[in-house]
Parts: structure tokens; sequence; C-alpha cells
């Protein structure tokens, strides 16, 4: 399939009338909702916006290429967009957005189609076409150059092929070579251009480069292990996880997609010079030569989440199964066998928690090994009742523990390297991580946890509310984000420790309250939202009732300050009277489907009304009324 195939003549936008970067996306979706080529204008805008939430679309250079592949697209499309004064995109290098790119890719596409995307993208690194087509006066002219740019991009791909077969000259082999890979969430911009924009570079500067791409349509020009073998030092411009131990003991830079496509020459220039920390599938890396690729905060963070994230189902299904086998017990009593069944599978379940969040810290901390002595800790952790806190520092003691032997047993010959992972890590990993936990950290944070649990148990009312409302607050901060989360650790931590559900309801109504409030928004406060996004906000009531806050984020990253500001207000609010009213939910998750769990389900109901429509007023007040050009 040619690009021209996906460029809808009668789509093109040739002088766009939006001013704003959620202005284009609009008009941009309109269009193609008009010329039928999706079928859900709100739910393909849901995918635009959380693709630009990971990091804008905005290339630089003049060019934006937002994307999104999904069901709501009919047949894939590339709808060609310009605006003569420029938009801010937030684009990568600051500058005003002056052609826009927007590819609609069908859940189904097929390879044909993802081909003729990454052709696309692959064109778009090359100053000369980008001129010509601001320069474009009509929708014919625009399918011309593009027409033309194919055969010469064709004409070039098959020299490089041919290039590729012919064998190597003595000049060629005493070229540096450089390898890399390229990767981008979606698979379909990004990834390719980085591609283009190495080669191109690598060409100008004398460098042999072979490119892998992990795309939409699977993972193309892969490295093969003489490739490997032969390079002088790898690049990965990768926002997605890659395949990285294949690279053991290769320098290796590991950055963004978007420093592959805009600091090509930085990055082949460094690799081909060595000047990258060597890589290690243990997780080693040589230290003289490391370079930060971001901060320690960023790397606790990674860590816990990583823990977190894996121990979440064991949090929801456990405690949702313990929750309904005590609402069985209050009708059947505690001998019933649905009661002993629900209690013993959810109580099993949750028993799992700290030693998956601990064991799960350690593995991503130090890989593999960490796995099995970061689970031990955890459950050291619980059996000296450290707690939830006490899981946490299992899980980077052992992590932490696993590097350092790592780094200690460095020197030993290559021919005990199978041992390191069946003997030494495990046995001297354990011993030693163990030891800690069992004789130092388990009774500190026994001490810790009793304590904080009594400080609790013993607040005053005032000083309960004030903490909810802080919990519920938070929720609202990031939707999902390091705030979101810490509060939500933080209340699942007292519930595994104490059975005690009143800090769940404050997180949870907390969190139902940002999608519910835009809801109600949309729907009183009519003129100050679009017809796309009253589409997009009625599916918030259920998401805001299923405790998805996520389903905020589209409507917060196209209007951060009133969005957010709004619904912490409503989400501190509805957090605090959880907490002035003594409300509980014994269930970590569920949203309105566990509310008759709870001992004053009314009350839970009437503080998430009272904050998600504090929240809806002071948006709907807030916003601008939408004007039509």
């Amino acid at each position: 399939m040619n690009i021209i195939d996906l460029l809808v003549k009668d789509a093109m936008i040739l002088n766009l009338r939006a001013t704003t970067k959620e202005g284009v996306i609009d008009e941009m979706i309109a269009s193609l909702q008009a010329n039928n080529r999706i079928n859900d204008a709100a739910k393909f805008k849901e995918g635009i916006m959380h693709r630009e939430s990971l990091t804008s679309t905005g290339l630089g250079d003049g060019i934006a290429m937002p994307h999104a592949k999904t069901t709501a697209v009919n047949e894939a499309t590339v709808l060609f967009a310009k605006s003569t004064n420029g938009i801010d995109y937030n684009s990568l290098d600051g500058q005003p957005a002056h052609l826009f790119f927007m590819i609609a890719a069908p859940e189904g596409a097929n390879d044909t189609h993802l081909q003729a995307l990454a052709n696309l993208s692959r064109l778009l690194i090359h100053p000369e076409f980008v001129s010509s087509l601001k320069e474009a006066k009509t929708a014919e002219e625009v399918v011309s150059l593009f027409a033309a740019a194919q055969e010469v991009q064709e004409k070039e791909a098959a020299a490089e092929i041919k290039a590729a077969k012919a064998p190597k000259s003595e000049q060629d082999t005493k070229k540096p070579f450089v390898i890399a890979v390229t990767a981008c969430p979606t698979g379909i911009a990004h990834t390719y251009m980085a591609e283009d924009s190495l080669k191109k570079k690598a060409a100008e500067m004398g460098v042999e480069i072979k490119v892998e791409t992990n795309g939409s349509d699977g993972i193309q020009n892969r490295l093969t292990a003489e490739d490997i073998k032969r390079a002088d030092g790898v690049i990965i411009a990768a926002d997605k996880k890659v395949e990285l131990a294949r690279f053991d003991g290769k320098p290796m830079l590991q950055r963004p997609v978007s420093d592959g496509i805009r600091k090509s020459e930085e990055l082949i220039t460094k690799a081909m010079n060595k000047q990258a920390p060597i890589y290690s599938s243990d997780g080693q890396k040589d230290e003289s030569n490391e370079e930060v690729s971001g901060s320690w905060a960023n790397k606790i963070y990674k860590d816990l989440m990583n823990g977190i994230s894996t121990m979440l189902p064991f949090v929801v299904g456990g405690g949702i199964l313990l929750a309904i086998s005590f609402l069985v017990e209050r009708t059947l009593g505690d001998t019933s066998s649905l009661f002993l069944f629900l209690n013993s599978v959810g109580g099993n379940a949750f028993n799992f928690l700290i030693p998956i969040l601990a064991g799960y810290i350690a593995l991503s901390i130090a890989d593999r090994p960490g796995l099995m002595p970061g689970m031990v800790g955890g459950l050291i952790a619980v059996n000296s009742n450290a707690g939830f806190l006490g899981g946490l520092a299992a899980g980077f003691l052992a992590g932490y523990t696993i590097l350092a032997l790592k780094k200690g047993l460095k020197g030993l010959p290559q021919s005990l390297n199978g041992l390191k992972s069946i003997l030494f890590y495990p046995i001297l990993g354990l011993l030693i991580a163990g030891g800690l936990m069992f004789f130092i950290v388990g009774p500190i944070f026994a001490t810790i946890n009793v304590a904080m649990i009594s400080f609790l148990e013993n607040l005053g009312t005032g000083n309960a509310v004030l903490l909810g409302a802080l919990l519920g607050g938070m929720m609202a901060i990031d939707m999902g984000g390091p705030f979101n989360k810490a509060a939500y650790a933080f209340s699942i931590g007292i519930f595994t420790d104490t059975g005690d559900g009143s800090l769940m309801a404050a997180v949870m109504a907390g969190g139902m309250i940002p999608p519910l409030a835009i809801a109600l928004s949309s729907t009183f406060f009519r003129n100050k939202f679009n017809e796309d996004e009253k589409k997009s906000a009625l599916a918030n009531y259920v998401m805001g009732l299923s405790f998805i806050t996520e389903g905020a984020i589209p409507f917060a990253a196209a209007d951060p300050m009133r969005t957010i500001g709004s619904s912490i207000v409503g989400a501190a609010i509805a957090g605090g009277l959880t907490q002035f009213w003594d409300i509980t939910i014994p269930a970590p998750h569920g949203g309105i489907f566990v509310v008759a769990l709870s001992n004053h389900w009314f009350l839970f109901l009437v503080a998430l009304a009272i904050g998600s429509a504090i929240s809806a007023i002071i948006l709907g007040l807030w916003r601008k009324p939408v004007t039509t050009n």
C-alpha cells in the first residue's frame, strides 16, 4: 500500500482555524468523522489524548503527528493539516507546529497499512520535503509531493538492499559500526522516524549502522549475533521495553525515542567512541563510564511501582472476596460453607500481598536473582509484624543486597558464571538479606508499625478528617501517578495490617471524584464543553462509579489547571467526610459495586455526591465557554 492511498484529499485542512493544541485535535477529528474515517469521535480522541499524555507528539521542526490505534477507526487514514501562523503544541523543541499528520489506525491494521505509516514517518525527517509541504496550496499538490517523495524513497530502499547484499570492501570494514534499536509505545510514527534519522546521520558521518525497529508490524531488521559481536556500541532509543540481554558486555546508550530523532549525531558519536556504560544482563554496569539516565527518586519510584502493580491483583481479588465473605457471614453465619470458602480463598490471596510486594521490588532492582530473597524477606516482615512498611524495606534491602553481591563477585572467573545464579546469589543473598530482616530491620519496623497503628487508632475526629482529606486530595492530584499511588499504597498498608477499611473509604471516594465531576460538569454546564468532550465525558459516569480515576486523564491533559484544581477540592472534601462520619469499606477496589459492604453505605454515597457536585460546579464555573469559529 502506498502512502497516498492513506491520504484523503477531502479530509485535508490547508488552513486550520484552531489556535490551541486541543482545538487542532478537535478540528482534525471532526474532519475524519465527516469523511466517515472514524465511527466514534469521543473514543478516538481518548486514544489521541492518552498518547499525548505519555509524551507530546509535537516532534519539533514544525511537525506534529498525533496518532491512535483503536476500534473507533473505520479505515487507516493520514489526515494532513496546515497552520500558517503555527500552534503551540508543546513540541519537543518548544517551537510552534505548522504541519500536522493525524494518523488513524484501526485496531486490526494489517502489515501493508503499518508499512505505509512507517514510510510516512521516514519521509518527515527530510527538510526539503517538509519545506515543500509548507508551501503547498492545494490538496492535489500535497498528494503530488507525497507521490514524488515516495518514488525517491523506494529507489533509495532498493539501493540500500543492493548495497547490503554486495561484498564489503576493505574500506567498509574499517568504518565504525554501530547498532541501534528504536521503539515507541504505539509503534507507528516515532519508531521509524528515529530509525531513519539515525541512518541518515550515520551516512553523513561515514559510520556504518544497522537499526532494528520494534513497531506495530513487529520486529523488523532484527540484529543478529554477528551484528552485536561486531558493533562498537549500541543505541537503544525506546520508550518501551525491548530485549536487552543479548547486548551483554557492549557499551550501551539508553535514551528516549525522541533523542533518536533529534540527537542522532550525539548518540552515534558516543556509541562509536564507546562513551557509554557497559551493559550486563545480570544488572552490573561499568561505573567508570556511567551516564545518569534518571534521578534516584525516579529509579526508586519505578522499583516501588513494580512491586505495587504486581501486588494489586492480590489486593483486589483477595480483598473483595474477603469483604463479600463478611457480608455472607452476617446472613448465613460463620459456619456456612459459602462463608468458609470465600474467606479461605480471599484470605489466601491476601496473605501473598507483602511477599509479592517485596519480591517484585527486588526483582525490579536486581533482576531475577532478587526475586527469591525479596519474597522471603517480605514473609519475614509478615511473621515479625513489621507489616507493609517492613515489606517495602525487605524489597529494597534484598534488591540492593543482590546488586552488591553482583559487584563483589564480578571478578570471579567466567567459568563460574553459571554458579552465580544458581548458588552464590540465592544462598548469599538469602543469608544476608534474611539475616538483616530477621535480626535488625524486621524488629525495627515492627516497632514503627505498632506505633503507627496505635497513633491512627487514637486520632481525634479532627485529625482523622484532616488525614482523610489529605488522602482523598492526593488521589486527584495526578490521577494514577505518584501522589495517587502513594495515597493508595498507604491505605492498603493500614488495611493489610489492621483490617480497618476507614482510609480505604477516603481514597476510594477521592479516586472516584475526578471522572464523576467531569461527567456532571459536562451535563450541567453544556456551553463549557464541545460536542466531542460531552460525548467522551459520558463514559466518565461509568468509570467514576467503578473507581477508575484514569477516565479523567484526557481532560486533565487538555486543561490541567482547571480539571485537576477542581478535582482536588471535591476529592479532599469527600475524603474528609468519610472520616467525619466514621465510614469504612472493607474492600480495596470496586467503587459503587462494593459500597454495600460499607458500615454506612448511604453516608458514603452522600460524601461522594457532595464532593462530586462541588468539583463539578467549580469546573463548570472555571472553564471558559466554547467558542465556535
